[in-house]
């Protein structure tokens, strides 16, 4: 789910159908094509669904950001749906009818489960600031096992509480889903409010929950240990590592398998999606042994 701060929320959901084609290149390196015909056929049962709110009402910057969110990195998703506070029939957006970003959660992933349990078997969730390298995130999980309770993203430590925050974005497996529906109506475990004398944010409160059903959050890194969700824009993180690293500046800076970076203005969403899916260098050979295809009908890039 993608959020922001309440004035009209909005939820976007992604998926990825069960039995999605891979395009596998067993023989060793290639271009960067789109000629697969040679290629072998890999399936997979591996799904996703990605949802998401932002604060709107009437804000130009927020619509701004919510076209950009639509226009660029959801192309690359198999489904998309906007879930807001009130009806907007531009997102054509599915109406909870509350302006609580717990509330709204609640009811998304009670919607998504309802909807899609049957078809998808992985649950993305993010702000509308963030980027996200779906084709990695596909990657990322292809050796993950959605049968078991267990949620990712970048994990924070609260107290004796570790929970996978909003701002890298938060992946459920479908067996988190499940436990997750079967605990929504049970308020001494999953409480809609808490009853708490402070308010918590929704991503803690999932983490409550999730942690009731046995559900552990786990930090998603690459093979060189870094995080592969990241909590802040590709420009801060670079800025950062030439403080802290100047002699690596981009090695110190992120992993190249990210799956997400936050904290993007919409100018920012179209520069990243140029440089992710766009430029090229000449001469440069890809060497990916699976080539993700896109949904049917997709305009991705």
């Amino acid at each position: 789910m993608l959020w922001n701060e309440p004035f009209s929320s909005r939820i976007l959901v992604d998926t990825l159908a069960r039995g999605q084609s891979l395009i596998g290149d067993w023989s060793g390196s290639r271009m960067h094509n789109h000629e697969h015909n040679t290629y072998t056929y890999l399936k997979i049962s591996m799904d996703w669904l990605i949802e998401g709110m932002t604060a709107f009402e009437g804000d130009i910057y927020y619509v701004s950001l919510w076209a950009a969110v639509k226009e660029t990195w959801t192309k690359h998703c198999d489904k998309a749906e906007f879930f807001s506070s009130e009806n907007v029939k531009v997102f054509e957006s599915i109406n909870m009818d509350t302006n609580d970003m717990w509330l709204m959660m609640r009811k998304a992933y009670k919607y998504a489960f309802d909807k899609y349990r049957d078809q998808y078997n992985w649950f993305f969730l993010a702000r509308p600031t963030t980027f996200a390298i779906i084709e990695n995130l596909k990657y990322f999980l292809l050796k993950k096992d959605p049968s078991q309770p267990f949620y990712l993203g970048h994990t924070i430590k609260s107290g004796d509480l570790e929970y996978v925050g909003m701002e890298g974005g938060i992946v459920l497996s479908i067996e988190s889903m499940k436990r997750l529906n079967s605990l929504l109506n049970i308020p001494e475990k999953c409480p809609e409010q808490g009853g708490m004398i402070w308010k918590i944010s929704e991503d803690k409160q999932l983490a409550v929950c999730l942690k009731y059903a046995g559900v552990f959050a786990e930090n998603a890194e690459d093979a060189d240990g870094k995080d592969v969700f990241n909590t802040k824009s590709v420009g801060l993180s670079i800025k950062e590592a030439m403080t802290y690293h100047p002699n690596q500046v981009v090695e110190g800076c992120c992993s190249d398998m990210a799956v997400t970076f936050n904290g993007l203005t919409p100018n920012q969403m179209h520069v990243m999606m140029y440089g992710v899916y766009r430029l090229r260098a000449f001469g440069h050979i890809f060497n990916d042994a699976l080539v993700f295809l896109p949904p049917n009908g997709s305009d991705n890039d």
